[in-house]
């Protein structure tokens, strides 16, 4: 019998990480169209990786997405990971309301407006929620505002891999938002207005999409939590929202027919893999091993406190803490950045298995981290880029969680 396909689009695709967690969830996902562009960058490396694994296809685009949006065809699903930017607007004269910044996410709205699929998945850093530092929850507001606009609601919730058992302690922001037109939607709204703010801590809410992935404690913090509007009644446009928005968010939330309820939940831990399971235990490289002195490494891990000067003249102290040097071995890993393996505080540095010395990871346990078959990035990159893209990529198996939920709704 033939399989009944959920058509997905994969925006700013990486090397594919959106699709390998949806395609190890089910393969009654299938991928119809993705965009992978690097600004800047003359050779393409991640767009590369993605075509060596998924195939060459008129379908697989390598452009600025400002200049193919309109190309994308009709879809069920809408993935994608994008950056944590300034989402101000501005009124621009005949043009109306337009963003001044954050230009990824207009995009990503334009498309939305265009096809109106039912479900979206989207992906960002934690402190998208809490940005800007001078407006707490502004930008994520006017992402909600315009998908309420759109007709969607929206569920989210901040994931830390390793608090679920994975090998990185990586904070994302995951956004699923659905179509009014779907019975889902009607099942949150419904128990929305039966609960209240109540729904965001409750256990007995099973039906909430990441409650039964990502289950939580049962406990209220009575000092992080909000109940807002963001419709046309509190703001007249996205002007208004711009300009006056103050209801801080938190690490879970839901929003339906322009109700915002936030608070801040308490993941039900399990034991993480720890960096000692995802290490080689076989030989590995020589040029991944800090031959030299350490002093170097001891000093961006160690603690500061260095006198500096305000461009006003004011004087003042930079401080930070000491990390561990090296990572301890039976946690799970830090957040990885683009810039792992070069000489920086965040960088990882871990006992060798088979010799005992200290050394960098290997691109192949960078790949683990995230859920990566090995060598995934082994596509004739310049190893600098394999770090880059690991460090750009997202957790897979979140992803397939999402998607087996997904499957259960859609």
């Amino acid at each position: 019998m033939r399989l009944n396909k959920i058509k997905v689009v994969e925006l700013f695709a990486g090397v594919g990480g959106f699709r390998v967690g949806l395609e190890l969830s089910s393969n009654k996902f299938e991928t119809i169209w993705a965009n992978q562009w690097e600004p800047g960058k003359k050779v393409q490396h991640a767009f590369d990786c993605y075509v060596s694994h998924f195939g060459v296809s008129c379908n697989h685009v390598n452009e600025d997405i400002a200049n193919v949006k309109h190309s994308i065809p009709p879809h069920n699903l809408l993935v994608g990971g994008f950056p944590c930017q300034d989402y101000s607007v501005a009124r621009t004269g005949a043009q109306g309301i337009e963003g001044k910044k954050g230009v990824l996410w207009w995009h990503i709205r334009d498309i939305l407006d265009l096809h109106r699929p039912n479900f979206i998945v989207l992906e960002n850093v934690d402190r998208l929620i809490k940005s800007p530092g001078s407006q707490r929850g502004r930008d994520f507001a006017i992402m909600l505002r315009c998908l309420n606009d759109m007709g969607y609601g929206v569920e989210w919730r901040v994931i830390n891999a390793a608090e679920y058992g994975y090998a990185q302690r990586r904070r994302r922001v995951y956004i699923v938002a659905f179509r009014n037109s779907t019975e889902y939607f009607m099942e949150i709204a419904e128990s929305v207005c039966a609960k209240g703010k109540d729904i965001i801590y409750s256990q007995q809410y099973s039906k909430g999409f990441f409650s039964s992935i990502f289950p939580t404690q049962n406990k209220i913090n009575d000092n992080k939590n909000s109940v807002s509007w963001i419709d046309e009644m509190k703001y007249a446009d996205l002007i208004a929202l711009s300009n006056d928005y103050t209801i801080p968010l938190f690490n879970s939330g839901i929003m339906i027919n322009g109700q915002v309820i936030s608070g801040e939940i308490i993941p039900t831990e399990c034991r993480p893999v720890t960096l000692r399971e995802i290490r080689h235990k076989e030989p590995v490289d020589e040029k991944y091993f800090l031959n030299g002195s350490l002093k170097k490494w001891q000093y961006l891990k160690g603690a500061k406190k260095i006198p500096r000067i305000r461009p006003n003249g004011e004087p003042y102290y930079f401080s930070e803490g000491g990390m561990c040097f090296p990572d301890d071995l039976d946690k799970p890993a830090r957040t990885m950045l683009t810039s792992e393996s070069s000489v920086n505080r965040s960088t990882h540095v871990i006992e060798d298995a088979v010799t005992g010395r200290l050394r960098l990871l290997t691109p192949v346990e960078c790949e683990r981290l995230n859920g990566f078959a090995d060598d995934w990035t082994n596509t004739g990159m310049p190893e600098k880029f394999r770090y880059f893209t690991m460090g750009n990529a997202l957790v897979v198996p979140i992803v397939e969680k999402i998607g087996q939920r997904l499957l259960e709704i859609m």
